[in-house]
């Protein structure tokens, strides 16, 4: 590992310069998933919380994170986002659900926050809208899977 980007020679919080990037297409996917009863699953699967739409609601919140994460996380880039999009799986198997999101743009700096943040604040609002049923839910596993475009080109996620 070479050196922390967001650091000048100095050691000082510094935002990255990216002036003499070149431009290419760059897609994040990033996934997270809501651990919680079976019955507080049920509940959201069948439409039945009393909050509404915690799905809609929380994809709604995936996608509009994403598009303020300069303004959430300090030295981030605001980003003209082409798609973002935030799919949910009920996992009976955890119980839960799992939260996928992605980010994509043509730019110069990549798109993996914007794609961590997404499924960060969708898990976080499937745990607001349900808290009242089940305040044992766990937001688990937040991490990238996979990235392309820029100098680094394409990484993935073992397993």
């Amino acid at each position: 590992m070479s050196r922390l980007t967001h650091l000048d020679a100095s050691g000082n919080a510094a935002m990255v310069d990216v002036a003499d990037k070149d431009i290419t297409d760059r897609v994040a996917i990033a996934e997270g998933r809501v651990v919680m009863k079976p019955e507080t699953l049920a509940l959201i699967r069948d439409g039945a919380a009393k909050k509404g739409d915690v799905i809609a609601t929380a994809r709604i919140a995936g996608i509009m994170a994403a598009k303020r994460t300069h303004e959430l996380i300090p030295l981030c880039h605001p980003l003209a986002l082409s798609k973002v999009a935030v799919d949910f799986v009920f996992d009976d198997a955890l119980p839960g659900i799992r939260v996928e999101a992605m980010a994509k743009l043509s730019g110069k700096t990549g798109v993996e926050m914007e794609a961590l943040t997404a499924v960060s604040v969708a898990c976080l609002t499937i745990y607001d809208m349900a808290k009242a049923v089940d305040r044992f839910m766990q937001i688990e596993g937040i991490r990238l899977l996979e990235k392309t475009g820029g100098k680094s080109g394409s990484w993935k996620a073992d397993g």
